[in-house]
């Protein structure tokens, strides 16, 4: 829904906002409210990921169905993973923004939206394909209880932290301020990586923990494509924050 005067801004249910951080706030504390503020949806997306993994297993027509979306993606290799991470973390999100928050009026700012989103997921395909072969590689492609733990530290306490999350905070920021070069020095700075990464990280982290075991405990040409699925959601609620953060800060400035 939109709220009074936000210029469209993508919001949750009133009764579960994420505040923009504030320069009083220890980050953490500001994370671990958006990680309660997430709780719902997050659960929502967590189940739904925990569904197709139980149906995988225990379901033949699922596992059929399946199978053959892992032997397309393996016929498309990083074409695939390309195009799966645009659709899910670009045209999905603008989609929903359309229909739910705009009730169905197409606006200049939507395409803007595409013409950031589309290259970056893009983008962000590859490089977690990618990643997702150097994990096999490193420790092995079983669903062991041994490989799925070592996959999940190392995919999200340091890839994420050193890689995926200050990038998505610096590009999504960047976009908000209007693409400008000018004020971009302080995306590099321990200040923001302080007030605006590690908040983000925790709010990451309670949804991506369980999201990324459940992945890992599927055979790995199923992971790239059942990523998409739980992308979706994630985009919808890191454009929200990333949209409050900004606004807040003008604001306030």
């Amino acid at each position: 829904m939109v709220r009074p005067g936000t210029d469209n801004v993508l919001s949750l249910p009133p009764e579960s906002p994420t505040p923009p951080v504030t320069r009083h706030e220890p980050p953490w504390t500001a994370g671990l409210r958006a990680a309660r503020a997430n709780v719902l949806p997050g659960l929502l997306v967590q189940g739904a990921m925990l569904a197709v993994l139980l149906a995988y297993q225990f379901y033949p027509p699922t596992r059929l169905l399946l199978d053959e979306l892992a032997a397309l993606k393996t016929r498309w290799s990083y074409g695939y993973s390309a195009i799966n991470a645009v659709v899910a973390g670009a045209l999905i999100p603008e989609l929903l923004r359309v229909l739910v928050i705009q009730k169905g009026r197409i606006g200049r700012e939507n395409f803007g939206s595409l013409l950031f989103a589309a290259p970056f997921w893009c983008l962000m395909g590859v490089v977690v394909d990618y990643f997702y072969r150097c994990q096999a590689g490193w420790f092995g492609a079983e669903a062991t209880l041994e490989v799925v733990v070592q996959k999940v530290l190392v995919d999200q306490f340091v890839y994420n932290p050193l890689f995926a999350a200050p990038v998505t905070a610096w590009l999504y920021d960047w976009k908000n301020r209007g693409c400008r070069l000018t004020g971009t020095r302080v995306f590099f700075t321990a200040a923001y990586y302080r007030d605006t990464v590690v908040p983000a990280l925790f709010a990451t982290w309670g949804v991506w923990i369980p999201l990324v075991t459940i992945l890992y405990s599927l055979p790995s040409p199923l992971q790239i494509p059942l990523f998409g699925l739980a992308l979706s959601l994630w985009v919808v609620l890191y454009t929200w924050m990333s949209e409050q953060r900004v606004r807040g800060s003008i604001l306030t400035s």
